[in-house]
Parts: structure tokens; C-alpha cells; sequence
């Protein structure tokens, strides 16, 4: 079984936010960068709008990192 993270929901969480938040990038600009670059997985698609909202259940993923899941 792969091992899943949380990070909790907070109001107007962008996707942009959330892989800061979750370590998978140092700065808001960096986690920009990644997600463009097409390197952000949402429930298993990518994903390459930094402003999109997340919801509760929305698991995001990078290759080499453990997988977080929105709680709330």
C-alpha cells in the first residue's frame, strides 16, 4: 500500500499553494514552474493550472515524493 499524506483544507486552496505547502516545491514561484511544467499529478491526471481550487478528496502527486490527499 502507498503511503498518503494529508493536508488539510483551507479556504481558497489553489493547487499552486498546496504543493508548497506540502514540501513538494520551496517557493510559491517554484511550485508555478513544476505544475506548468506538467510534473503535478490531480487524482492521477496532470494538472498544469497553478490557480486551480482544490477539493476535499483531491489526491496530489509527483514522481519521487508521497502522494498528499485534501482532507476537510
Amino acid at each position: 500500500m502507498t503511503k498518503t499524506n494529508e493536508i488539510p483544507l483551507l479556504d481558497g486552496l489553489t493547487l499552486a499553494r498546496a504543493v508548497k505547502a506540502c514540501g513538494l516545491a520551496e517557493t510559491g514561484g517554484q511550485a508555478k514552474h513544476v505544475i506548468r511544467e506538467g510534473m503535478v499529478l490531480v487524482n492521477g491526471s496532470v494538472e498544469t493550472r497553478p490557480g486551480t481550487q482544490l477539493a476535499a478528496g483531491d489526491t496530489i502527486s509527483m514522481e519521487g515524493h508521497t502522494a498528499w490527499r485534501v482532507t476537510g
